[in-house]
């Protein structure tokens, strides 16, 4: 698969996710192996810290989307996840892409005293 997806792609989908409820990060996608080589590069140079926190990946089979999630604590899991996988779906399908893959982290639970609710 390709790395290199449209244009502001990963970017509008970054903001999908983060318009949805629920949602209050997004953190980079991968292992954490994959996020400090990245940081590394980062650091070097040879990558640019401003890149989006989504993964997108194309290729002439669809389009691969990776996104790790930090929400509110009081947000039923199982729903939001739906909401999200709800919203890529609409970035993605008013730029005409499919069949989509799809894979979502909930990685932190933000505490019941930092919710807004």
């Amino acid at each position: 698969m390709s790395t290199t997806a449209l244009p502001g792609l990963a970017e509008r989908i970054e903001a999908a996710v983060l318009a949805t409820a629920g949602v209050r990060n997004v953190y980079r996608a991968g292992s954490l192996v994959s996020n400090i080589v990245g940081e590394g590069a980062v650091a070097i140079g040879i990558s640019r810290s401003d890149e989006p926190l989504v993964a997108v990946r194309t290729d002439d089979d669809g389009v691969e989307v990776e996104a790790s999630l930090g929400v509110e604590y009081s947000a039923n899991a199982l729903e939001l996840l739906r909401d999200v996988r709800a919203a890529i779906d609409k970035v993605l399908a008013d730029d005409g892409l499919g069949p989509v893959e799809i894979a979502l982290t909930i990685a932190y639970v933000h505490p019941r005293e930092a919710s807004s609710d």
